[in-house]
């Protein structure tokens, strides 16, 4: 399958990971969208649960699009955080394929749980089992359907694994409320469950920020 014009879409088809996000978001919830492309999931809550939400991106084509698809949407960089937001601002907070792309990820996740209610995260899984098989019988760097790029011009800069996010949210006070599994094949539903580091293709975390 090709991507489209629209993030997070497979020959028009909405990602998977990203209609399992539409089902989690109550209707008229308050959204922010960090890193939203062309608005393509903003436009999808707005049709099918009537969210109140706006976009923050970098790229300017993507936001001219954004605008075009009748997106609100804000020109920012990510890495310098959302200082401009106050506390519990929004319902939810999304960052969908996003984070092992930015250069502060520490920073992006303390910022979402603090702007948002809940924060909703979604990534591919660097340690799925056929990345694993690329490295051991190729010796090069994998491409997949979800991370198509080559090592040269991969936005990717911080590969991580569902193991090491996990671990990431216990060491940053982050409570996983809920994580689901996303995998790629048949025998892949029966062990992504089990054994997620290795059988999920990719995964959505539902986060909040933990309490004193």
């Amino acid at each position: 399958m090709k991507m489209s014009g629209t993030k997070g879409c497979f020959d028009g088809v909405l990602r998977r990971d990203l209609r399992t996000v539409v089902a989690l978001i109550e209707p008229k919830s308050r959204v922010l969208d960090l890193g939203c492309g062309d608005g393509g999931l903003l436009g999808v809550l707005n049709r099918e649960r009537g969210i109140s939400g706006h976009g923050i991106e970098r790229s300017f084509e993507a936001i001219v699009r954004s605008i075009e698809n009748g997106v609100s949407v804000i020109q920012a960089d990510l890495d310098e955080g959302l200082g401009e937001y106050p506390n519990h601002s929004f319902d939810y907070v999304l960052l969908s394929h996003t984070l092992q792309t930015v250069h502060k990820p520490a920073v992006m996740m303390r910022e979402m749980v603090r702007v948002g209610r809940l924060g909703i995260v979604t990534m591919p899984n660097f340690a799925h089992w056929r990345i694993r098989l690329q490295f051991v019988f190729r010796g090069r760097m994998p491409k997949t359907r979800l991370l198509p790029y080559s090592w040269y011009d991969t936005p990717n800069i911080h590969l991580v694994t569902l193991s090491d996010f996990c671990w990431f949210c216990r060491r940053h006070d982050i409570e996983i409320l809920r994580q689901i599994n996303l995998p790629s094949s048949r025998l892949g539903r029966l062990l992504a469950d089990f054994w997620p580091n290795l059988f999920a293709e990719s995964a959505v975390f539902v986060l909040q920020g933990k309490t004193e």
